[in-house]
């Protein structure tokens, strides 16, 4: 293993080390307030961005750009080309920067934060930074290697980057491929059995890629967890009709926890311990997301919450 590989699997044990965890961030969301919920979060790696936070968005999102933050640190820790492993691993982050730039149903939103900063982790965000309508946007999604999401609506572009994304995941990260067939099963379950909404032609050939031929067609959801793979259907293990797909996104995220800190453990310095640390500081980050609005809540820890942490 390369000297490279071995400084940047060490690196991520050691930011892993650092985060809050399960227990940490249930003291978060026990706070009776968010300025409590914050007051234990600045002595949390998340402080440093979280300290000028106005508000529970705005703490929440310190807290993602924490996240992005670290995985920068740790693409660069990585050898040369290293970083490519990351790129997919951080989707969301340019997704939502798109999603921030796209008219809201209700209009035009008013306060438009400022994009995540992706550096080497970006896809194509450089281009889609200079669009200014959801056609420019497609057109460029397009030309990258996000493909066509198969529409300019707003839920069509951001529904294909979605798919787009654990795609992508599924290809160039072998590790992750598992994590990435569950994200493909929760969003067709969702835009088709909970919104009833018929998949766009490049998200439905995505999905297939994943999740096999017959699934992503299903009439029913009951017909769709039946024709779903071996191999995916575990994310649906709790989930008997769609509106317990709530849960279906606890398990995902339980899973996220479980096989990451298990590739943290397996002793050899190398990308598996990368994907691995990638897994355990994301969930990190939609934990304690999770806590702050507990703690906004009044320090009542939800049912998805507990489900989770």
């Amino acid at each position: 293993m390369s000297a490279g590989w071995v400084a940047g699997a060490v690196r991520a044990e050691g930011l892993v080390g650092r985060h809050p965890g399960g227990g940490g961030a249930r003291e978060i969301a026990a706070g009776p307030t968010l300025g409590d919920g914050l007051r234990r979060l600045a002595v949390t790696p998340y402080g440093r961005y979280a300290r000028a936070a106005a508000g529970l968005a705005e703490a929440q999102r310190a807290v993602s750009a924490t996240l992005l933050w670290h995985l920068r640190v740790l693409a660069g820790w990585l050898p040369p080309g290293g970083a490519r492993l990351l790129v997919p691993l951080a989707a969301g982050f340019e997704i939502a920067n798109v999603v921030s730039r796209l008219p809201a149903p209700e209009g035009r939103r008013a306060d438009v934060p400022e994009p995540y900063r992706l550096g080497a982790l970006e896809t194509a965000w450089r281009n889609l930074a200079h669009t200014a309508t959801p056609a420019q946007v497609r057109a460029v999604l397009a030309a990258s290697p996000w493909g066509d999401p198969g529409g300019d609506t707003p839920w069509a572009l951001v529904t294909g980057m979605r798919m787009a994304a654990a795609r992508r995941t599924a290809v160039a990260v072998p590790a992750a491929r598992r994590w990435a067939q569950g994200r493909a099963v929760l969003l067709t379950a969702r835009e088709r059995f909970v919104y009833g909404r018929t998949l766009p032609e490049p998200v439905r050939r995505d999905a297939v890629r994943l999740l096999g031929s017959r699934a992503p067609d299903a009439a029913t959801y009951p017909e769709f967890r039946d024709r779903l793979p071996a191999a995916a259907r575990w994310v649906l293990a709790e989930a008997e009709e769609p509106d317990g797909l709530w849960r279906a996104e606890a398990r995902w995220w339980r899973t996220l926890q479980t096989e990451g800190t298990a590739l943290l453990r397996e002793g050899r310095y190398g990308p598996r311990v990368v994907v691995g640390a990638v897994a355990v500081l994301s969930v990190d980050a939609w934990r304690v997301r999770a806590a702050l609005e507990s703690a906004a809540r009044g320090g009542r820890p939800g049912e998805v919450f507990d489900a989770l942490a």
